[in-house]
């Protein structure tokens, strides 16, 4: 991750954006303060399918029965 003020990254938008291109983040910031990132673009997340894992996991009937107590 890279900071640059506001002037810097109008000065060298090209630069920022290769290192975007790279996977870096960039940080713009006023006054020392940042407002911005420049993230590289993700490609698309494959979408979740309900049900992919069915049948592999087993709640025991008394999963929700109180515990024992123990002494400390």
């Amino acid at each position: 991750m890279t900071i640059y003020n506001i002037h810097e990254a109008k000065t060298h938008f090209s630069k920022l954006l290769e290192q975007v291109l790279k996977g870096e983040e960039v940080i713009i910031a006023k006054a020392g303060k940042p407002v911005a990132r420049i993230l590289p673009v993700v490609k698309e997340v494959p979408r979740r399918k309900p049900g992919n894992d069915a049948g592999k996991i087993i709640i025991a009937p008394d999963f929700d029965d109180p515990l024992e107590e123990f002494d400390v």
